[in-house]
Formats: structure tokens, C-alpha cells, sequence
């Protein structure tokens, strides 16, 4: 059986989220770090492969023995190379990850989308402070994520999701993009929709969708919600 199973939910940006994009050159007086965005549109955006990296890293992270030196990407375990793929040798990914579009501009527009956040670093020995300008989107911007599953064994696809799901939450349980230990890039995902291709694809998905209800979009790292 061969098909394909999009995956589309939001990604909510709960603290101010930092994706870099190109900072060449920068002018005085401009933002030293700003955030990747649009070249059309000029909005910020997720970049499909910065999603699809975390979620691998985090599960990958499951099996280091002390949970910070992480395995060479061959030793990913042959679920994670089915799902996300290998280079050497060549193994195709079944999860094909989009870039992830911002939809609440209108909502935003008002007050902006990006905000840019000053921070110093301190030389321990003279206090000397070294300035910077970290550009971030803001908290409650809304994305929209789709990741197309490319279906080969049903079993094989239950197993897959089950594990896409777990990685998911614990995204949320970390941050994506930069300066995470700073308090940047918590994020929430949410309106999981599991649609199949084609329609009449013969294949069960109720309980995938309850899993992505339940062990995700049910879940969440903070009590008060920004920009809900």
C-alpha cells in the first residue's frame, strides 16, 4: 500500500522566537542578529529544515548515555533513518518537512511581528559589556505546519506518527531555534488535522489523530498562554 498522510497543525510561538537569517553586513545602529524571513513577502518564517533538525535531535538525544554527546547520524536507529534519512549510505525520508509561513499577520500587524531584544555579555576579569541586538518574533505569532508522511507499511506508518508525535511534545518541553537557554523559542503545537492522499486511501488514522490530540496539542509547558 503506497500513499502519502499530510500532517497540518499550528505552531504557536509562546516566548520570542529566533531563527537567524543572513547578517553579512550591518549597518550601525541596525539589529546584529535578525531573523530569517520571506524574501517575497518579507515576513519572518520556520524553516522546515530547522523543524525537521530539532525533532530529530531530540529524539536522537533519547539514546546518549549521558544525554549531551549525540550519536553520528548513522547510528540513528533504523526508525529514525526511515523517517528522517541518511547520507551515507543514501536512505529516503518518508517525513518531508515545509517551511512554515506565518498566519496571524493580520492579527499581529498592529503592533508588529518581530520585537528586538538587547542583550550585554560581561568579561568576568574587566566587566566589560559587549552590546547586542537579538531580532525575535513575537510571542503569539502563529505558523502553519505541514509535513507530508510518505506511506509504504501501515504498521510501519502507526509506528512512525506514534514517534513524530513524542517528538513533538518534547519540543515543546525544550525551544527551537537560538538562545533557548535564554528563555527563547518555546513553542506549542496546535488544530492537528490528518488528512490522507488520496482520499480513498484505505488506512485507519483515528488513532493517530487522537495520539496527536492527546500526547500534543493537549499538552503544554506553561500554565499562562501568550497569545492565544
Amino acid at each position: 500500500m503506497t500513499g502519502k498522510i499530510l500532517i497540518k497543525c499550528d505552531l504557536v510561538v509562546r516566548t520570542g522566537l529566533h531563527i537567524g537569517g543572513s547578517s553579512s553586513f550591518s549597518a550601525i545602529g541596525t539589529v546584529d542578529s535578525p531573523v530569517i524571513r520571506d524574501p517575497f513577502t518579507g515576513l519572518p518564517i520556520v524553516p522546515g529544515s530547522s523543524l525537521k533538525g530539532k525533532l530529530r535531535t531530540l529524539l536522537a538525544r533519547r539514546s546518549c548515555v549521558n544525554g549531551e554527546t549525540l550519536p553520528d547520524f548513522s547510528a540513528d536507529g533504523e526508525v529514525l533513518l526511515r523517517m528522517f534519512g541518511g547520507s551515507e549510505p543514501v536512505r529516503f525520508a518518508r517525513l518531508q518537512f515545509a517551511d512554515a509561513f506565518l498566519l496571524n499577520y493580520d492579527q499581529l500587524k498592529g503592533v508588529g511581528v518581530t520585537e528586538v531584544k538587547s542583550e550585554n555579555t560581561i568579561n568576568r576579569l574587566t566587566s566589560k559589556a559587549n552590546p547586542r541586538q537579538i531580532e525575535r518574533v513575537i510571542a503569539g505569532s502563529r505558523f502553519g505546519v505541514n509535513i507530508v508522511y510518505n506511506l509504504s507499511d501501515p504498521k510501519e506508518m502507526e509506528e512512525d506518527l506514534s514517534l513524530l508525535s513524542k517528538a513533538m511534545k518534547l519540543l515543546q518541553l525544550d525551544y527551537l531555534g537560538g538562545h533557548g537557554s535564554r528563555g527563547n523559542g518555546r513553542v506549542s503545537f496546535q488544530n492537528f488535522q490528518v488528512i490522507p492522499y488520496p482520499e480513498t486511501l484505505n488506512v485507519d488514522l483515528d488513532g493517530i489523530r487522537q495520539t496527536f490530540k492527546t500526547e500534543v496539542e493537549e499538552y503544554e509547558l506553561f500554565s499562562a498562554k501568550a497569545g492565544v
